[in-house]
Parts: C-alpha cells; structure tokens; sequence
C-alpha cells in the first residue's frame, strides 16, 4: 500500500474532524494519510515557557490588562491600506438574508497538494481539485446538505505523476452528505456552526481574543493569528461586521504585507495578503478591494520542494455565497 500526504497545513480554530473535511477533504483514495501537524508543532515559537506562563497572559489579555495587539507594529502600510479600506467597503455592504424555508448556499473550489510513496520508495506529487456545495438552512438545527465532488489529480508539475495517477487510476468518490446541524460524519459542524456573535467587533479586542485561543499553536503568535482569520473568512459565514473588524484586525498584524497586486484565484482577481514565516509555507488570503469581499484563501510554498517550485500555490480555497429556496 502507499504513503499518501495532503500539504494542507492544520487549522488551529478548535476544529474537529467534520471540519477537517471541510478544510482538507478527504483522501481521493485508499491510503495512510499523513499531516504536517506534528512538524509545525515541533517549530512553535516558544516565546510560551510554561503552562503557567501561557495561563497568566491568557488572563491578562483576557481581562484588557494587557494584549499583544497594537503595540508591536502592525502590517505594511501598503497592506493596511487595502485590508482597511475593505473593511469600510464591507461595513456597508449588506449580508444574504436567509428568510425560513430558505438555504445558505456555500459554493466553493478547493485545491490540495497530495504525495505518494508507493513500496518501491519512489516519490510522487500533484496538485487535487475538489468542488464543494454546501445547504445550510434557515433553522441551523435542521438538515444540511453538502454535496462533494471528490478530490481530483488535476495539476501535475511531471509526466512521472501524471503516468503513476492514470496507472494507479486513482479517481474522485463523489458524496452527497445529508445531516442535522451539520454533523456530517457524526461529529459537529465545527467552525461552520460558530457563534459569530460571540466575537468582539472591535478591532483590537477581536485581534486580542484570537491571540487567546490559538494561544500555543501554529509556527508563531501572528502567523497563527493570520491563519484563525483566514479560517473563519472561508467559511462563508462571517457577517460584514465581523469581516469587516477581521480585516483591521490583520491589519494590526506585525509582518503581514501585499504578496500580490493583481492575484487570480479561481478566475476572480484581488489582492493577495499574507506572512512569511521563513518556513515552506506563507498564509494568504485574497480581498476584493472594490466590495471588500473574501474572494479566498491559499497557502503558497516559499522553497523549492521536491518537483513543486518555490511560489506554487499548494493549496486554496475560493469560495462564494448566494441564497436557495431549495436544497437537492
């Protein structure tokens, strides 16, 4: 049997495995999946040295005695501009209204990099597409569909994965989901059923509570910062002036910069924003800064890695929102 590995790099926001299958997929066939999370885990800041060290500042920030927000500098100016301007845009622009009876309509394209080290020893990588559609009801308590198209191999960077792909015939398992609350797979909804009222929509406060609950994780404090952001940003969810607080919030990031002026995903262009850590992988999230719209998400390589050059894109997710009297 072989070794396969999605590049997704973990998500940190308290998900569980239903949301890990919104985030990551599931695998396109048979294999031991292997995560990254333990890598990044060995390469956390450890600007933390103790459980009780973490507790105390944990506390501290919680009760505004003193915050990592603000203070340390923040994005580019550059940046800054674009992420706050989309945030004026997006406090005026008004959010689907989902009257009973009706469906939130979440459609999405995603975008993986997968390897496979067949017994032989021998390495291949490429690059799986997914399309996602997602029904979430008026009454968040009654069913939810979600229909999968299953993971593709659709990007090959060398005719050795393409050939080991269409000999393995490694191909999609198209699922339609159907579940109450959204507990597909017998777990809960995850980041999709979150109280998005139950997040500060004041900007400093906001950037504050998100350093509290990635507390620990990730390669650092702002990059992991960055990353909750773009996690909830995706979900299609965020009302304009939760968006609109985690646009000034990012902006309020030390490191986070313009990556890209004039970025296409999914054939929609915007700005991409981001962070390098100096490690394989930089978080990106790509505005719209007409309507200050989240046109989505990627993680691109920084280096060189394996056939995939430095600059790919290994993952993304663009996604878009509309209203539906009906689900399939």
């Amino acid at each position: 049997m072989s070794r396969e590995r999605s590049l997704r790099a973990p998500r940190t926001t308290e998900t569980n495995s239903s949301d890990e299958y919104f985030a990551t997929g599931s695998p396109a066939h048979s294999s031991t999946v292997v995560s990254l999370s333990v890598k990044r885990q060995r390469r956390r800041r450890k600007w933390v040295t103790s459980v009780a060290a973490a507790a105390v500042l944990a506390g501290l920030v919680a009760g505004d005695i003193v915050g990592l927000a603000g203070w340390r500098g923040g994005a580019t100016a550059e940046a800054a501009d674009v992420l706050n301007t989309a945030a004026e845009t997006a406090i005026t622009s008004t959010d689907p209204v989902v009257n009973p009876g009706q469906y939130l309509r979440i459609r999405s394209t995603n975008v993986w990099s997968t390897e496979d080290w067949p017994e032989d020893g021998s390495k291949y990588q490429w690059l799986d597409t997914e399309k996602m559609d997602m029904y979430i009801p008026a009454d968040r308590t009654s069913e939810w569909v979600w229909l999968r198209s299953g993971r593709v191999p659709t990007t090959f960077f060398d005719d050795k994965a393409r050939n080991y792909v269409q000999e393995q015939g490694i191909q999609a398992h198209p699922e339609t989901l159907r579940a109450p609350k959204g507990e597909f797979y017998g777990q809960q909804g995850g980041t999709l059923t979150t109280d998005m009222s139950a997040f500060p929509r004041d900007p400093y406060r906001l950037l504050n509570h998100i350093y509290i609950r990635t507390l620990g994780a990730g390669q650092s404090v702002d990059g992991e910062a960055l990353v909750f952001i773009a996690d909830l940003l995706r979900t299609g969810l965020v009302p304009a002036d939760l968006r609109a607080a985690l646009y000034k919030a990012a902006a309020m990031i030390p490191g986070v910069t313009i990556m890209e002026g004039q970025a296409n995903l999914d054939g929609r262009t915007g700005v991409a924003i981001g962070r390098t850590e100096g490690t394989l992988m930089r978080q990106e999230i790509i505005i719209d800064p007409k309507t200050g719209q989240l046109i989505g998400e990627r993680e691109v390589l920084t280096k060189d890695y394996g056939v995939m050059p430095a600059g790919t894109p290994i993952s993304w997710t663009a996604v878009e929102t509309s209203v539906s009297d009906t689900a399939p």
